[in-house]
């Protein structure tokens, strides 16, 4: 019998990064607790806090009573949010109402110490503005009393709810890019605004009060890792109005993997926000411009995906911080923004802070606290 000639096979056609494919679906949107609807206090109502009580509003979320020391204040966001909410000159007054299970303490660093440890003696679930605190040790002290009063300490890091953040993160953490690699991340913008308000005499508030966003996300993506050194720099632009550095870039070193952070904040035309995360399976790259939301492109073997995102950093983001500690209270777990994982996010901040005073690379942990002269 003759032998039957086999067929050749046909060429594996090559991997085309740039080929449409169906968007995964990932849980990147906030997560409101089942059952939980505690009542909620709120702690300092200035400027930030609309965007807080806007988010609660929305999710249903129950605050009951708000404390400032500037009656205007709280009476303008009582009035404009939630009227039956009762109001304290006296935080001390607010954490004494046995009924208030969880405070959001939205004030300052500096006048947040005392409030953060008397909130947690008083036996209350704390949300905490960023950024979290001042000196890592007291951070760490907080995260311990925390522990022993068997209550939940969560930072309001809304930037890993922001949309964008939020899917790159679910991505990474799903295998979609194998292991990150790379992740360079840039925003180009105006910051003067700050001219003539409380940030303007905070020396480095790119580096440290902006910049803890984007440290903290770049810690969510490179996951278990930590940094090894942070090199970083700072500098006046020439035609700033605002008086802190506007310039302000840091690198970041890790085993395995490099990151970048740049930050432009005196650019008044194309403005532009990107993200680069590199993996060794994939690329997800997310880009905004000129006022328009962030688009997000993922690159594997299969193809280019763009999921088409819902929601924006505000107000979402403080959905998400204040949705996920109250999942974790009611699932008694740690919240995925628990202060203590944030704890890591600062020690790089603060790195990256002494760097650019000093000229040399920080290992992130080696500096506990901002020198006043820092600040």
């Amino acid at each position: 019998m003759a032998k039957k000639t086999a067929k050749p096979r046909a060429p594996k056609s090559k991997p085309d990064p740039n080929r449409p494919v169906p968007a995964p679906r990932l849980a990147y949107k906030p997560r409101d607790p089942k059952g939980y609807r505690p009542n909620i206090g709120l702690i300092a109502c200035g400027g930030i806090t609309g965007s807080h009580l806007t988010a609660y509003r929305k999710a249903g979320y129950k605050i009951v009573a708000m404390c400032d020391l500037i009656e205007q204040r709280m009476v303008r966001r009582r009035d404009e949010f939630y009227p039956k909410a009762e109001l304290y000159r006296d935080y001390h007054d607010l954490l004494a109402r046995q009924d208030i299970e969880v405070v959001d303490i939205a004030t300052h660093p500096a006048d947040r110490v005392p409030i953060l440890e008397d909130a947690l003696l008083a036996g209350k679930h704390v949300l905490s503005q960023k950024p979290f605190v001042l000196d890592l040790d007291f951070g760490r002290k907080l995260v311990r009393l925390a522990d022993r009063k068997g209550l939940k300490l969560a930072v309001n890091q809304n930037g890993r709810w922001s949309p964008h953040f939020s899917y790159i993160r679910q991505a990474i953490a799903a295998g979609r890019i194998g292991e990150v690699l790379a992740a360079h991340l840039s925003v180009h913008w105006s910051h003067n605004w700050v001219k003539g308000t409380s940030f303007d005499k905070v020396k480095h508030c790119i580096l440290y009060d902006f910049a803890i966003h984007w440290f903290d996300i770049l810690h969510c993506f490179l996951g278990e890792r930590k940094a090894r050194a942070v090199y970083a720099s700072s500098a006046f632009s020439p035609a700033q109005t605002a008086r802190p550095y506007m310039l302000g870039q840091a690198a970041i070193e890790y085993d395995g993997a490099q990151a970048s952070l740049t930050f432009d904040a005196d650019v008044h035309f194309g403005g532009q926000d990107r993200t680069y995360v590199a993996g060794t399976k994939g690329t997800i790259v997310a880009l905004a411009s000129e006022g328009k939301g962030p688009r997000v492109s993922l690159y594997t073997a299969r193809g280019k995906a763009c999921p088409a995102l819902e929601g924006r950093w505000f107000c979402d983001g403080f959905h998400g911080t204040m949705g996920e500690l109250l999942c974790a209270i009611e699932q008694d777990r740690e919240p995925y923004n628990s202060a203590r994982h944030n704890l890591d996010s600062l020690a790089m901040c603060f790195a990256a802070v002494a760097s650019a005073e000093t000229g040399k690379p920080v290992r992130p942990g080696e500096v506990k606290g901002l020198r006043k002269e820092w600040m």
